[in-house]
Parts: C-alpha cells; structure tokens; sequence
C-alpha cells in the first residue's frame, strides 16, 4: 500500500491501514482539512465544484469527500463524471470557491487522488499546500451543526459545455477540419476520455471516429500513461491503414498524445510543439515548458520571433512562469497544453481543437507535419546512491564542474551543451538522481547521460 501527503493533494493506493493506503480515513481528513483552508480564505461563495474520472473507486471516494465537506457546511456542485480541465473551468465558471478533482491522473487503477483548485480553478499554491498539511495533521477542523450542513446539487451539463468552450476559441476553425474529412481513432482507456473526446470531435466536424477503449468502467485496458509501449492495440490499429491519425488521452483528459497515420508515434513531446506552431502562426509571443522538455519548443518558438522560457517541474511552476513571462502558449513534455486564452490548466480537449485546425491549414499527413520539426531524442535514467550521500552536494558538485556551460539549477541541475542537455533532479523520496538527456539521435542522448553518471559515480566515491 502507498499513501503520499504533497502540497499538491493526496493520493495513494485504495484500502490498506489508515495512514499507509488511501483509506476512507484519509480521504475524510484531507477533505476536511481543505475545506477548512478554503473556509479561512474567506470567499464569498460557499460552494466547491467536486468532479472525478472513471476509477472503480471513483464514486466511493467522491461520495466521502462530498459528503466531508457537507459536514463542513459547504454546498457541493458535484459535475459527476468529468475531466480535470473541465473542473478547473466550472470552478471561475460557477464563482466557487475552489473545486476537488478525484483523480490519480496516470496511475494505474489501484491508485485515486484528491487534485485540490483555489478559486481561479488553478491548483493551490506551494504556501497554501503547506498550510493545508498542517490543517490535516494536526486535524484542525471543526464540522457543522445540524441546521447548518450544507448541500449537495448534482449537473452533468459542464462536459457539453468544455465542449463549446473549445468551439468558440479562437484559432480553432471548424470549417478547416470538416473540409479535411479527418478519419480518427480514439484511445480512451476506459475513463471519461471515451465521453468527451468522440462528442468533441464530431462537434469540430471530424468524418469518421472510432473508439477502443471507450467504455468508462475504470477497468483501465492498459497502463494508462500514453507513451508507446502502452499503445499496442492502438497503434497495430493504425497499421491498418483506415485512419488519418489516432488521438490518445489518459484517465483525467489533462494529457494528450497521437500516432501517425502510419501507427508511428507522433511523439508526446511534440503536443506541445505542433500546437505552440499553430499558435505563433497566429500571434508572436513567448511559450514555457518544464526544464526537463525537449528544446524543440524553444527551436519552433524562437523560429517565430518569440521569446522561449523554462520552468521548474510541475504544473503549478509553468503555470506560474508563463504568468510572469506573458506566454501565449505553453505546458509540459508528457503531452500537457496549456492555452491561457482558454484556461492554465492542462487541457486536452483544447490541445485537440487547436491540433487539428493545425493539421487541416498545414494540408500535411500528420506523419509529415512530425517530420517538418527539429527532431531531437530524450533518454531518461536514473542512478541509485546510498541513503548517507549528500544529494545536494553532488548537484553543487556536477554545476560547478560544467559551469563553462550554461547551467540552470532553479530545479536540480540542467547542463545546456550546444547540441542538447541533460536535466539533473533529486527524488524527495528516496536517493536517487533521475537524469534526463536530449539530443539529435537516442545514441548522442545517452552518451551525455553517461558522461553525467560517470562524473557522478567519481564525486560520490570521493
């Protein structure tokens, strides 16, 4: 079992102890603790949008923490069934005061979570994470009266309505992508990808689309996290020849990723490229990704006149920087499109409207418009160290030995060389260094991987 307290929610694996699993215990104390945070932020709604993904233990979870916050005296709009990016814009939608999705995003089906929005449906700070961490532990929290419980109202309307919203954006054109007649196949992994995405897509005007894995049961048909091992059945698919591209999201609908009309990935590193393409097409301005994407973004967008920046890993920290840097597009490397225009949130189903328009103007197979940006390889590794080494120390040790290069260490170490990089990062968990390495061919990642696992076998010996 595996219970994981962060200042970004709960989540861990369903049953066991108290304490070690995701129980019904820990999910009434977290709940309770953020409903008491969100109280003392004084909004002037009382009313927590409450929305959750296809997991078996989907609706038992959901209904603890619905009826937690009932007892707290809030009133509960519960959307149902849903995506997180649909729950981040029903929160400003709605005025509520922040909003819970129920979801372990791409964990596997054994695991749920608690994803906790403030009032803007963004996730919560760093600051207020840790103050609800203290709320929960030292179980600060005090429930309703009888006379003052709140309520629960229930709408299943706002999946139908994310769906206009992605209609009514702009630089998403519906009459291109009904003129191109796009045949496409859907990978919903049997969560609330299979209700939306088909319904969107015949609302942009796609010709034909077919769904594996549609049935929202939870009974996730494989791993869920869409990287191409994963992707079997889809892409042997593809192979067949009777599509113009396979469109694959995970559980929440906050990631998406697409395969070539040949049933070769398209990469879920270049979601973010090919929609941060279109977007400068339309509009110069500045993109973020996490320190950890590939540089293909930053090729593209400085290609546009744009300007391109870096973020820490984690949601929140892009999120954060594109604020800061103005950035009209942006997100992560793990296939998450972030459109302030829409919402700063990871959203998919923006991700597919923007996409697809993309593909339609560009007239190109999807293979073709893959091959039209710089191409560029991620290895990712990790090295073990023995629990008494100083991880910082080795961090400090590996900047200062490279620091002829352009070095960036506001989240572990990234070492830029001329023709690619490596990302250095520390798990809080247990001693180990996770590196990630970028350049032209898998060979030339791995060796800067390698020459960065050697300097750091030298430094620990020493």
């Amino acid at each position: 079992m595996a219970l994981i307290k962060s200042i970004s929610g709960i989540r861990g694996t369903i049953g066991g102890k108290p304490g070690e699993g995701l129980s019904p215990i820990d999910v009434v104390t977290f709940a309770a603790a953020y409903g008491t945070w969100l109280r003392r932020n004084n909004h002037p709604s009382n009313s927590i949008v409450l929305g959750r993904d296809a997991r078996i233990s989907g609706e038992m979870v959901s209904s603890l923490v619905a009826n937690t916050l009932v007892g707290l005296g809030w009133n509960v709009l519960d959307i149902g069934l849903s995506t997180t990016p649909t729950v981040e814009l029903a929160v400003p939608w709605t005025k509520a005061a922040g909003g819970i999705i129920i979801t372990a995003s791409h964990n596997p089906a054994q695991w749920n979570a608690l994803k906790l929005l403030n009032s803007d449906g963004e996730f919560i700070s760093d600051a207020d994470g840790k103050a609800l961490l203290q709320i929960a532990e030292q179980q600060d929290f005090q429930f309703s009266e009888v006379f003052q419980l709140g309520k629960i109202t229930q709408d299943d309307t706002f999946l139908d309505q994310h769906i206009q919203h992605v209609l009514d954006l702009p630089w998403v054109d519906v009459n291109a992508i009904v003129q191109s007649k796009f045949r496409i196949l859907v990978d919903a992994v049997n969560s609330t990808g299979g209700i939306v995405v088909p319904h969107l897509l015949k609302a942009l005007g796609a010709a034909h689309v077919d769904v594996i894995f549609g049935e929202p049961t939870g009974h996730f048909a494989h791993n869920p996290e869409p990287l191409p091992e994963n992707l079997t059945d889809m892409i042997a698919k593809m192979k067949s020849g009777n599509y113009d591209l396979g469109i694959v999201v995970d559980p929440d609908v906050d990631r998406l990723c697409f395969i070539n009309e040949d049933g070769t990935p398209f990469g879920e590193e270049y979601t973010l490229v090919a929609v941060a393409d279109y977007v400068l097409s339309k509009q110069v301005g500045n993109t973020v990704s996490n320190l950890s994407s590939t540089r293909a973004l930053r090729d593209v967008t400085e290609s546009k006149g744009g300007h391109y920046f870096a973020a820490a890993v984690g949601e929140v920290n892009v999120v954060n920087h594109m604020k800061a840097q103005k950035a009209i597009i942006g997100g992560e490397g793990n296939g998450g499109v972030i459109f302030p225009e829409s919402h700063y949130g990871r959203d998919a189903l923006v991700g597919i409207g923007l996409f697809l328009t993309h593909l339609a103007n560009s007239g190109m197979k999807i293979s073709a418009l893959r091959a039209s940006y710089p191409a560029y390889v991620i290895s990712k590794n990790k090295i073990e160290l023995s629990a008494n080494l100083n991880v910082d120390l080795i961090l400090d040790s590996i900047a200062k030995a490279y620091q002829e290069y352009n070095v960036n260490t506001i989240d572990g170490v990234k070492i830029d060389f001329p023709d690619g990089w490596v990302h250095l990062r520390k798990s809080n968990t247990e001693p180990i260094i996770r590196i990630y390495a970028e350049a032209s061919t898998e060979e030339q990642a791995n060796t800067f991987a390698q020459q960065i696992m050697n300097a750091i076998e030298k430094i620990a010996q020493s």
